[in-house]
């Protein structure tokens, strides 16, 4: 048998157990595996890293562990700069875009709240979510550590929260989303970008109480949802501030 000293950073330890969080521990293994499947081998999806370094240098996934081999294994940077090392992904996170699985429906519609490019649909397989992200350069949020294991995944995050406003506080600190909020600016259904509409284009279809009440409209131009700012939206408003305020 062969022996790896292997550190994880971060929050990559959330996938190790107790004994092996945040310290440097010995791996025996035989063969001569490649960094990625150890790594993954040791529960840590590879979507979730984006820096090696064995014996001090800088490796891709292909690299094949050699007996001794000292390996420190670093999660996604998205807001330090890294350039002059190698990088496991084509490129960092910048206008970022999402997909979430089937669990995730709830902080969908939160994303979409403070205005995120976020894809979500309850029947999505876990083929054509992965297919999806792959194609159109989306993170992937998922509640499925399987999913991150796929080879065809570059950018994805296991949500670590139970609880949909905790989740997208978690979200927004680990993807750096802070400054990027437009709060009420995606339909809440589909995702589209919403547009200023006049009252008297879409009159014909308000109930009374609101034709008398609201003279701001927005409309999707996917889904044809009508929004305005009504007690709704205050309670929204205060979902935001407390959301902001715990990121």
């Amino acid at each position: 048998m062969k022996t790896a000293h292997l550190r994880f950073y971060e929050e990559l330890n959330d996938f190790l157990p107790d004994i092996k969080k945040k310290i440097r521990f010995e791996h025996k293994f035989s063969g001569k595996p490649s960094v990625k499947d150890m790594i993954e081998s040791l529960g840590i999806p590879h979507g979730e890293v984006d820096l090696i370094l064995v014996n001090s240098n800088s490796v891709d996934f292909s690299y094949l562990v050699n007996d001794g081999d000292d390996i420190s294994v670093y999660p996604v940077f998205e807001s330090l700069d890294i350039k002059n090392l190698q990088h496991l992904r084509e490129k960092p996170l910048r206008n970022p875009k999402f997909i979430l699985d089937v669990h995730l429906g709830t902080l969908a519609k939160y994303m979409r709240m403070l205005g995120f490019d976020t894809l979500y649909k309850n029947n999505y397989s876990d083929e054509e979510l992965i297919e999806i992200s792959f194609v159109e350069k989306r993170t992937i949020l998922t509640k499925d550590i399987g999913i991150l294991k796929n080879k065809k995944v570059t950018h994805g995050y296991f949500v670590r929260d139970s609880n949909p406003e905790k989740q997208i506080e978690e979200v927004i600190v680990r993807f750096n989303l802070k400054g990027e909020v437009k709060t009420f600016s995606r339909c809440l259904e589909c995702n589209s970008i919403l547009k200023l509409i006049k009252k008297e284009k879409i009159i014909d279809r308000l109930p009374l109480k609101v034709r008398t009440n609201q003279n701001e409209f927005y409309t999707c131009s996917l889904c044809d949802k009508i929004y305005w700012p009504g007690s709704h939206y205050k309670n929204m408003n205060i979902l935001i501030e407390k959301i902001l305020l715990g990121s």
